[in-house]
């Protein structure tokens, strides 16, 4: 089901902001309309009970957000927001200014954002509900939407092409098994049910979309959808990261179904070129938040033993690697904090909760240009690019 809509307006007063420039606390505002100070190139990190805003360059704590509760960020799509996902949808930050905007686009359980191609789409896991919208109309304020219901509420992930195509996954409450492509007048032109419990997306060069599955993973390319089967018989892809200048999806890897928790010491390399899926062994643990892509396609991976390990997606290996920190331990419990890799051009950004701390390092040097020992452990880390 497919319908336009204005998205809701809400009030920010659940919320309240400081900001560290002394400014006090005021009401939060909509678009760019703010007294504050702008924040150059920030660098938001979430904690418990809130949101730190760090300038991009010296990592100065520069800005705060209180906000209660386990709160997710995503970059929004442009150059000043964060979509922060809580209880109550997701909420419009303004990361440049450091204060929440008063929008909220409603969601039932919110879950992943996901930007491509001049579209955000949000996808509510309790209802359903795929929400597209152009984030330059934030600046102005709640965006015009369209929403799309998908056939059943699913923790799910969807994506609008540049062609104005959807791609939704398949799923209920109890299972996940593939995905949907619609065209631009939400029509259905391919499905793939081959897909048990899928999960995560990313777009690579040629605007190829890979969906993760405990088998392996979907690309979805010019209409086609075709599968690439895991090396092993239960081979999890439930996290990615992509590059539009490579034809290479970076992924995790998990082969024991029945584990609590698997530590995997390898990475998967999904190429859309020849539909073909390769392992790269590190030689460490990792986790969820640990892979990102660099500036020429890199694919880089933050392991447990403290050091960011850089993959040549074409070569298929770990070309050198970057100390960022001692070793450290994933926790059982996905919601607590560990660290995290946020990348932006050459600049990597790396949280150490343990420490309390955020340090910015040059990928082509592996110099560290900054670093911050902030009030609260660190969780989750994003930012966003000022002109």
């Amino acid at each position: 089901m497919r319908m336009t809509n204005r998205a809701a307006a809400l009030s920010g007063m659940l919320a309240s902001v400081v900001a560290l420039s002394g400014c006090g606390t005021q009401d939060s505002t909509a678009g760019h309309d703010s007294a504050r100070a702008a924040i150059v190139d920030p660098v938001a990190v979430t904690y418990d009970g809130g949101i730190h805003l760090l300038d991009g360059k010296s990592l100065a704590l520069s800005g705060e957000v209180k906000l209660a509760g386990f709160n997710r960020l995503n970059p929004a799509g442009d150059d000043h927001h964060l979509m922060v996902s809580t209880k109550d949808g997701f909420r419009v930050l303004d990361a440049v200014h450091g204060e929440l905007t008063d929008t909220t686009i409603a969601a039932v359980e919110p879950g992943h954002v996901v930007r491509h191609g001049g579209r955000t789409v949000l996808f509510a896991d309790g209802s359903g509900e795929v929400t597209v919208f152009d984030p330059r109309q934030l600046d102005r304020g709640a965006p015009e939407t369209e929403v799309y219901r998908a056939a059943a509420p699913h923790h799910g992930v969807a994506i609008r092409l540049s062609t104005g195509e959807l791609v939704v996954t398949l799923g209920t409450a109890q299972q996940r098994t593939g995905i949907v492509v619609l065209d631009r007048d939400r029509r259905e032109i391919a499905r793939n049910e081959d897909c048990p419990g899928v999960h995560g997306e990313s777009t690579v060069r040629g605007e190829a979309v890979v969906i993760g599955c405990q088998t392996g993973a979907l690309v979805y390319r010019n209409g086609v959808i075709t599968k690439v089967a895991s090396p092993t018989p239960y081979g999890r892809i439930g996290n990615q990261a992509g590059s539009d200048l490579s034809t290479v999806a970076l992924g995790d890897y998990k082969q024991d179904r029945d584990a609590e928790l698997e530590r995997s010491q390898q990475v998967s390399l999904i190429d859309t070129a020849d539909a073909t899926l390769r392992l790269v062994n590190l030689g460490t643990s990792y986790t969820f938040r640990s892979l990102a892509r660099g500036p020429q396609g890199e694919a880089l991976v933050l392991g447990t033993d403290g050091r960011i390990h850089v993959i040549d997606p074409a070569a298929g290996a770990v070309v050198r690697t970057i100390p960022v920190s001692g070793p450290w331990e994933e926790s059982l419990r996905w919601q607590d904090a560990r660290p995290a890799i946020f990348v932006r051009g050459n600049d990597i950004y790396v949280s150490d909760p343990a420490a309390k701390t955020v340090r910015r390092l040059d990928l082509t040097t592996g110099a560290t240009l900054a670093s911050v020992t902030l009030p609260d452990s660190p969780n989750e880390l994003s930012g966003v690019t000022t002109n």
